[in-house]
This record gives C-alpha cells, sequence and structure tokens, in this order.
C-alpha cells in the first residue's frame, strides 16, 4: 500500500489481539510501527516486555521495521515518552492507533471511584496523552492520522460496563473535535468500534460467536484509515466479522415552540418530540 509506504505509525495496546493484527498488517504495508504495550493483564494489573518484543520480533522475522516500547499511555509522560520512541527511532511520527485498553467490569451500583477511574484513565485519558504529544508533529509537518477504538458498548450501551462505555463514547467526541481542528492541517481523525474475538472479549460474548469475529477482518480497515489515501474525518466505523458499517447520529425535526411550553404542553407533544421519522444527519448548531 503506497499510501503507509515508510510511515510512522504508533499502535498502542500493540502487544496482542486487535493491536498486534494492526501493527503486523501496518508493517507489512510499508510502515514503520512503533509497538508499544505495558505487557500488564486485563484489568491493567502488573506489566512486562515480553508482548511488545514478541510482536517486534514478528514484524521484523517478515522483514519489517518496528521497535518496542512499554510505557504506560495512562499518564502524560508516558504517552509522551511512546511518542519519544517513534522519533527517536524513525525521526518521525505521522499516525497514532489509540488501541490500549483494560477491562474492570460491574454493574452500576457496585461501580468503585478506583475501577472508574482506571479505565478512563487507559482509554480516554490514554487517547488523549497519545494524541496530544503527537499532534504538535501532526500539525508542523501538516500530516496526521488518528485512530481511536471506540466500542458499540460506549455507541449503545452494555450492561456492567458504565466505566468502559463512558470511556469510548469519550473518545468519540475527542475525535469530531479533532477532525475540526486538525482539518487546515491535513490531519484526519476516524474512531473504530472493533467486533473481534480476544482477551479482551474472551468472556463477554458467546464462544460461537467470536469464532465469527478474527481479528484480522478488522485491521485492513485501520491501515487504510492510517494511509495518504484516506481522507475521510470524523467518521465512526463498526468494524468486524467481514463487515464494515459506519454510524453517525442523527436527529428529528423536532418541535418549536413559540414561547416557552409548559410542562403539560411538552408531554402532550412527546410523542413529536422523541419520533425519529424522517430524521437526518445531525449537526452541530453552533459551529
Amino acid at each position: 500500500m503506497s499510501g503507509l509506504n515508510d510511515r510512522v505509525v504508533v499502535v498502542t495496546g500493540a502487544g496482542g489481539g486487535l493491536g498486534r493484527e494492526y501493527a503486523l498488517t501496518l508493517a507489512r504495508n510499508g510502515a514503520r510501527v512503533v509497538v508499544n504495550d505495558l505487557g500488564g493483564a486485563r484489568d491493567g494489573s502488573g506489566s512486562g516486555s515480553a508482548m511488545a518484543d514478541s510482536v517486534v520480533d514478528e514484524i521484523r522475522s517478515e522483514g519489517g521495521l518496528a521497535v518496542a516500547n512499554y510505557d504506560s499511555v495512562a499518564t502524560r509522560e508516558g504517552a509522551e515518552a511512546v511518542i519519544g520512541t517513534a522519533i527517536n527511532e524513525f525521526g518521525a511520527v505521522h499516525g497514532v492507533v489509540n488501541n490500549a485498553g483494560i477491562l474492570r467490569d460491574g454493574a452500576f451500583h457496585k461501580m468503585t471511584d478506583e475501577n472508574w477511574e482506571a479505565v478512563l484513565n487507559v482509554h480516554l485519558n490514554g487517547g488523549y496523552h497519545v494524541t496530544r504529544a503527537a499532534w504538535p508533529h501532526f500539525r508542523e509537518q501538516k500530516f496526521g492520522r488518528v485512530v481511536v477504538a471506540t466500542s458499540t458498548s460506549g455507541i449503545y450501551g452494555n450492561f456492567g460496563q458504565a466505566n468502559y462505555g463512558a470511556a469510548k463514547l469519550g473518545l468519540v467526541g475527542l475525535v469530531n473535535t479533532l477532525a475540526i481542528e486538525g482539518a487546515k492541517y491535513g490531519i484526519v481523525a476516524n474512531a473504530i468500534a472493533p467486533m473481534a474475538s480476544t482477551r479482551m472479549t474472551e468472556d463477554i460474548a458467546p464462544a460461537d460467536f467470536l469464532l465469527t469475529l478474527p481479528a484480522a477482518h478488522v485491521s485492513p480497515v485501520v491501515a487504510h484509515l492510517m494511509s495518504e489515501d484516506c481522507t475521510s474525518t470524523g467518521c465512526v466505523f463498526v468494524v468486524g466479522g467481514g463487515q464494515v458499517q459506519r454510524v453517525t447520529q442523527f436527529q428529528n425535526k423536532g418541535v418549536t415552540f413559540g414561547e416557552p411550553p409548559t410542562v403539560d404542553e411538552v408531554a402532550r407533544r412527546w410523542s413529536e418530540i422523541v419520533d425519529m421519522a424522517g430524521a437526518v444527519p445531525g449537526k452541530n448548531p453552533l459551529g
């Protein structure tokens, strides 16, 4: 893929699962890849270098270019070190795939502050920190590609994943603004909601369903979003099981009140307010 030749792409959480597939596909298509992985467990505990090193070895064995990084994306210092690895090893950074994530599921009434903050720190703050560290380089070179991993749990909700869903939909809000602010600098930003069989999903979906969702189905879409050939921006894609679907927000015609309505007037017209017949793609009326 000419649109990826010699491009330097950082993939966070690339030591296994989807991140590994992204890193391999990017390298096979000419990108130089920073394989970031803290090497911890699914809940974020622990650390180690073996996971990232293994993927780097795999890429190099195929003739690709890759380097490992083991910093946590949950802090500004860690994220700056991730981007610093790209600059120090390859002299540039052209794209970031914010894939790193952890799970600490539980019903909302049992949610602890620790589990709430840990998930938001890795997913939402991690996406912010890594992209923020790369952003000055993107602006200066007038080129950049950002992909964040959102989730159908954020778009539609899922029992036991209030922390995860909030973080994942927060990343969509981030991408929406990055797409606007990056436009004049050649920066495009998009989100994918991947559906794949990995250690993150091994016990939250039926085994027979997971068999239909190999991670290899998702990585070509991410590679395209990282390439020069992609000009789409501010989009959300649900990807998995051979399907690639764009998801967007819609708004209906609504109801207009000439004067501030009474509560009873709102109630009487509620069926019109919630009726989505004839809805069209939404837009920000303030911008």
